[in-house]
C-alpha cells in the first residue's frame, strides 16, 4: 500500500501539466450535512512554530492540504492568501498543511507565490495528520467553525476568493 501511494505521488509529480490543460477552479465548498469535531492538528510551520488547530476555537479556520507538485494546489494557493486578507479581521485564519515534503521545498515554492502566503505553512511530513483528516487527495480542504466543527468540505482545486465562496462563509465568521 505505501509502495503504491509513494509511486502514484512520483507519477504525479513527474507528470507535467500546463495551466491552460488544468480544469478551472470551483468556486464553491460542499456543507457538510451533520457537523463532526474536527480532528486533531497540531504541526510545526516552516520556522518550527508549533500550531494548534484547538488555539483556534473561536475562529472560523481554513485548513488546506497540499503539496508544492501539486498544480491545483499551487492555483489555489494565492486565492487562500486573498481570502485571509480580506476576511482575517472578521474572524478567518487559515491553515495550510503541506503533506510529505520538507521545509527547502515548501519554502523555495513560496518565493513564488504572489501574493505569498501570510498565513501558517505547517509539515505533515509523515502524512499521519493527513490520515487522520481522512483526506484521499489533494488538494482537499475543510472548513472548521468556531465551535470546532467542520462545516465544509472541497475536493479539487478553488478560488477561494471567489464571491460565491465568501458567500458561504459568511454567516459562519464570528464577527460580521
Amino acid at each position: 500500500m505505501r509502495f503504491a501511494r509513494a509511486a502514484a505521488l512520483a507519477w504525479l509529480a513527474a507528470t507535467p501539466a500546463a495551466a491552460e490543460d488544468l480544469p478551472p477552479l470551483t468556486h464553491a465548498l460542499t456543507p457538510i450535512a451533520t457537523p463532526q469535531p474536527a480532528p486533531a492538528l497540531k504541526l510545526r510551520d516552516l520556522d518550527g512554530k508549533v500550531h494548534d488547530l484547538a488555539r483556534l476555537k473561536g475562529k472560523l479556520v481554513v485548513v488546506n492540504f497540499w503539496a508544492t507538485w501539486c498544480p491545483p494546489c499551487r492555483r489555489e494557493m494565492p486565492s487562500l492568501e486573498r481570502l485571509r486578507q480580506r476576511l482575517e479581521n472578521k474572524g478567518l485564519a487559515v491553515l495550510a498543511v503541506d503533506v510529505g515534503e520538507d521545509v527547502e521545498t515548501v519554502f523555495s515554492f513560496t518565493g513564488q507565490l504572489d501574493p505569498a502566503p501570510a498565513f501558517p505553512l505547517l509539515l505533515d511530513q509523515d502524512s499521519a495528520v493527513m490520515q487522520g483528516w481522512k483526506v484521499r487527495g489533494l488538494p482537499t480542504t475543510f472548513v472548521v467553525d468556531a465551535e470546532g466543527r467542520v462545516v465544509y468540505r472541497a475536493i479539487g482545486g478553488r478560488a477561494f476568493d471567489h464571491e460565491a465562496v465568501v458567500n458561504q462563509l459568511q454567516p459562519h465568521l464570528p464577527v460580521r
